[in-house]
């Protein structure tokens, strides 16, 4: 289930204030949404597998994986990472998730990647050529959201570009139960 916040960020409302979702971007969303596959149709050892993760997740994310969703949605220069709160009302969680993605966008900033690496592996896909990266290739900010918070990746280089993209990847499967993909991107 999408959470309330996410659908009201990609809804528009019409001439009576109601929201309301184009026809077109409910299809890309499910059609998205079914290009990942489920944590209920994976196998016994992809089962383990996000269950490791989630595991290793509780030392390094201090919110609650239960009560946030990650949304990774690509872009033609990278893309945006998103972790927001299923229940717009959690501000304890919303805070957790700040601190910790303000926490980790720095980090990121300086080529530290330790903690994904951490919770992931140390050969998760696109991270080798991130953390080579010279600082002007790889611009990252950090943003506040209402219910959460969203960390912007981009980049000129196509190759890097493709890592943030195989990154991306590789958390949505890791996190298969707690993330989505978000919606392509063409410009910000």
């Amino acid at each position: 289930m999408v959470p309330e916040a996410f659908c009201e960020r990609n809804q528009v409302t019409d001439s009576s204030n109601k929201c309301r979702m184009y026809p077109l971007a409910g299809l890309l969303l499910f059609v998205s949404l079914m290009t990942v596959p489920s944590a209920h149709a994976l196998g016994t050892s992809e089962e383990k597998r996000l269950d490791e993760v989630a595991e290793r997740g509780t030392h390094v994310m201090p919110f609650d994986l239960e009560k946030t969703l990650h949304v990774f949605s690509k872009s033609a220069s990278g893309g945006i990472q998103q972790v927001i709160v299923k229940n717009g009302s959690n501000v304890e969680q919303v805070q957790l998730i700040r601190d910790h993605l303000m926490e980790i966008s720095e980090a990121f900033k300086q080529r530290d990647f330790s903690n994904p690496e951490s919770m992931h592996r140390e050969d998760m896909p696109g991270l080798t050529e991130l953390r080579a990266a010279g600082s002007n290739q790889i611009t990252i900010e950090y943003m506040a959201l209402p219910d959460g918070t969203q960390i912007k990746y981009s980049s000129k280089l196509s190759r890097l570009v493709s890592a943030i993209h195989q990154w991306f990847d590789a958390q949505l499967n890791d996190h298969a139960r707690h993330a989505v993909p978000g919606h392509q991107h063409t410009h910000y």
